[in-house]
């Protein structure tokens, strides 16, 4: 840790939060200038290897950690804890922290702070009352109705090959490409987390590694959330970082691919926000939307509740709370509740464009 490497890390942690307060700039800069080299690079380096190298990069990490840790208790156990190594233990971690914090922003993090799509589309988010919140419910009621009485065993059970998986959520941003060339995704490097079983128990369903720019999809979901999961995670890798936004993006993706199970899964996460929303209004409303749906959608939650209740433990409300609130310090106030958010995008986008837009 020499003096230089604190000063440039202090400058670039300055120039990051700078930037931050200008959308603007970092939309045109970074989103549209750095970034797309940044992103390209990492995948055309990681891409083609089968397996996370972001989650064996995490793996390792947490080795050292734990190992860290150990020396520490070891040294406090045997009452050789001193003042210096308190220092520089402190001093270790603080130029962790902003390495850490520089690396994830120059990476990806800056996102978090562009215009995004809704200025890219000319939509304005607003507060939104019972009424337009019915009108899309029961919009999305239908088509998932509709979805699902399209969809066959076959088709669902042809996603269990993840190849498949992969291959048509990353051709439905090459078909919206053509509409919305900004939503161009190229090359592609989706794959399985080594940490999806463990990912049931801390609550994840898939995520983004800004450090080898892969995308991670947790594939022992419930495999009709596998497809609209894997379609939000792509969204973060072209530069979506807001989940609200990445939601709507792979709304926007999904809807573009001619596969009925990616249409089937993109309608039932987005009526599963919906509804959520119709609860928190109009209960008996939302009883009966969900008792006027098709029997393979409550077939699939029931195995939907299921599966979360299978999974159910003390540690999970804990690493959501954490997780909380890594979202506010990332210019996303609601915390969890953003992924929600994608309701009132939903709803600005078909005023916009007409409810045959959805």
């Amino acid at each position: 840790m020499k003096s230089w490497s604190w000063v440039l890390l202090i400058i670039l942690t300055i120039l990051i939060k700078w930037a931050s307060w200008y959308p603007g700039w970092v939309e045109n800069y970074y989103t549209y200038g750095l970034y797309p080299a940044i992103s390209y690079v990492q995948r055309l380096l990681f891409g083609w290897v089968p397996i996370s190298i972001g989650d064996l990069f995490y793996f390792f990490l947490i080795i050292i950690i734990i190992y860290k840790l150990y020396r520490f208790l070891r040294l406090v156990f045997k009452k050789q804890f001193t003042r210096q190594y308190l220092t520089a233990g402190l001093q270790q971690g603080i130029f962790f922290i902003l390495f850490v914090y520089v690396c994830f922003n120059l990476l990806w993090g800056l996102n978090y702070n562009r215009r995004g799509i809704s200025a890219q589309l000319g939509i304005q988010v607003k507060r939104y009352g019972m009424e337009e919140l019915n009108t899309l419910t029961f919009t999305l009621h239908k088509k998932l109705n509709e979805y699902a009485a399209q969809v066959t065993e076959a088709q669902r059970d042809s996603f269990n090959k993840k190849s498949r998986l992969f291959t048509l959520s990353s051709d439905a941003y090459r078909q919206v490409s053509v509409q919305y060339p900004f939503l161009k995704y190229n090359p592609v490097s989706v794959k399985p987390s080594l940490f999806s079983y463990l990912g049931n128990y801390l609550g994840f369903q898939g995520y983004y590694n800004p450090f080898s720019g892969e995308a991670q999809a947790n594939t022992t979901i419930p495999r009709f959330l596998e497809p609209f999961v894997t379609a939000h995670e792509i969204a973060h890798q072209i530069g979506y970082a807001k989940e609200n936004e990445a939601n709507f993006v792979a709304f926007l993706a999904s809807r573009s691919s001619p596969s009925p199970v990616l249409k089937y899964s993109l309608y039932f996460d987005m009526y599963n926000y919906a509804i959520g929303e119709v609860y928190r209004r109009d209960t008996a409303a939302a009883n009966y939307y969900q008792r006027t749906l098709h029997p393979q959608a409550k077939r699939d939650y029931t195995e939907y509740r299921d599966f979360y209740i299978r999974y159910r433990n003390p540690v999970e409300p804990v690493i959501m709370w954490a997780y909380g609130h890594y979202l506010k310090a990332n210019n996303q106030p609601a915390g969890k509740q953003t992924y929600n958010e994608v309701v009132a995008w939903m709803i600005a986008y078909y005023k916009k464009f007409g409810i045959e837009a959805l």
